[in-house]
């Protein structure tokens, strides 16, 4: 996964993003009128804030993630949900779990014979959509209202519904909310997405629907809802697939380690993107088999400053910052809305790096870009995001800086023990390369791409193909 945060060490509570953190609205892409009225009424807001709950909500000045958990039928969502709610506030988390908008229909008088009315499908998941949106922005003003480090456990989340649609069904509905910017959609609402793979998948004699009343898949329609559970969420940066390969406890465990790294909290697995320089550009149309599934965004990358001086007390060595604009592209090249972050790295001076990362709106993206570090490139990549064998990759074409060419670089998500951790000489683009290029770090490579080797944290290979070094304009 790209960007994976490396916590450096934990005091009680993560490490708070920097300035005001606003989510993006997933009704249509920004314009500059539309932040522009988002400022006015933030000043509003906050002019009005004459309680600590309102200033709280307004200023947002503690740590908050919005964290969904999907996947197909008996996945273990609600043990898990249970298993991260007791985990995160036994370590000064506050904590609320969103529930799965479907189900409360389903507890409360709906009937699964409701769909042979023509055309039920559409109004059921778009009344899915709006519920389950208002629930999870309900939850988030109410925690952030605290003033305190906060995590909403989504159980499931606004791109599921594309899982019990065709594709044709979907995009009308999408239509009808006038949501035109389905990147926001996917990964401008949640800091991370957590696939739980269904048992049907690899522990089929523990399928059971017992526990959920409104579900009646058989095994095989579980898998088949799974699989398109996966897909509806290729392309959110932090997708992490969960399957089968260990017993139930182990498949917790490794949750739970994943959600501990995002929250900045000390974890037995560091999920790194092992890194593959690849031989060519792949062509999608003849490369990629017709059954992987895949999403193509463009990525633009600002760098602000690079500040490598140690202050006097200060165990950060090297600091610096760049925010991205993430824009999804559909199969004809046609733009389909972005998504804007902000990432903070810090170097300390035993090596460690930790990331701080936050969403950002268009309007930020736009005034950070006016002070970028002028002694950088911006850098533009093509990034081609997929599914194999449940592992996510991510490929990274470079087109700017044109003095690299056509650089094409594989990210693989692998687990590692931190009790093993790898080498890395930089955050961002550079935190995962691997401390040997020997093996492929358990990775499951996919045949239908021209891999060379895995690429290493020695230096050479980090002035060649790490995005902090490529930005660099030679004097």
């Amino acid at each position: 996964m790209e960007d994976q945060a490396v916590p450096v060490k934990f005091d009680g509570h993560p490490s708070p993003a920097r300035g005001r953190d606003r989510s993006v609205s997933v009704v249509s892409d920004h314009s500059d009128d539309h932040e522009a009225a988002v400022e006015r009424q933030a000043a509003a807001e906050l002019a009005a804030a004459t309680t600590e709950a309102l200033r709280n909500v307004t200023l947002r000045p503690s740590p908050f993630y919005k964290i969904v958990l999907t996947g197909g039928p008996c996945g273990g969502k609600t043990t898990a949900l249970a298993r991260l709610s007791s985990y995160l506030r036994e370590r000064g988390f506050e904590v609320i779990t969103c529930p799965e908008a479907f189900s409360i229909l389903g507890s409360n008088g709906f009937e699964m014979s409701y769909f042979g009315t023509e055309g039920m499908a559409m109004v059921v998941q778009d009344t899915v959509m709006q519920l389950q949106e208002s629930l999870e922005d309900g939850f988030e003003k109410i925690l952030r209202a605290r003033g305190k480090p906060g995590v909403v456990l989504c159980d499931r989340g606004l791109m599921d519904g594309a899982a019990y649609m065709d594709s044709e069904e979907w995009d009308e509905m999408l239509k009808r909310r006038n949501i035109k910017n389905v990147c926001a959609l996917r990964e401008g609402r949640y800091n991370a997405v957590f696939h739980l793979v269904t048992a049907a998948e690899g522990a089929e004699k523990f399928y059971s629907l017992e526990n959920n009343e409104v579900r009646t898949e058989t095994p095989e329609e579980a898998r088949a809802v799974d699989v398109k559970t996966r897909d509806a969420w290729i392309g959110h940066p932090r997708l992490c697939v969960f399957d089968n390969s260990t017993n139930f406890e182990g498949k917790l465990q490794r949750l739970v380690d994943t959600t501990a790294q995002l929250v900045g909290l000390p974890a037995h697995l560091s999920r790194t993107a092992t890194k593959f320089l690849l031989k060519r550009r792949p062509n999608l149309r003849e490369d990629f088999p017709p059954e992987i599934k895949y999403n193509v965004f463009m990525v633009e990358k600002v760098y602000l400053y690079d500040e490598s001086s140690q202050a006097s007390g200060s165990d950060i060595i090297e600091e610096y910052s760049f925010v991205r604009k993430r824009t999804s592209l559909c199969k004809d090249g046609h733009r389909l809305g972005s998504a804007y972050g902000q990432t903070t790295v810090k170097r300390t001076v035993d090596g460690q790096v930790v990331e701080v990362k936050r969403i950002i709106s268009r309007r930020e993206y736009v005034a950070s870009h006016k002070n970028r570090d002028q002694s950088r490139h911006v850098v533009k990549q093509k990034r081609i995001s997929f599914l194999f064998n449940m592992q996510s990759f991510n490929i990274h074409i470079y087109e700017e800086p044109s003095s690299v060419g056509d650089l094409c670089i594989l990210h693989a998500q692998a687990e590692a023990s931190t009790s093993n951790p790898s080498s890395p000489a930089k955050g961002g683009d550079d935190v995962d390369f691997e401390a040997s290029g020997t093996g492929n770090a358990g990775v499951d490579l996919p045949p239908f791409l021209d891999v060379d080797r895995r690429l290493t944290s020695n230096k050479e290979d980090e002035k060649m193909y790490g995005a902090f070094s490529i930005s660099r304009i030679d004097e």
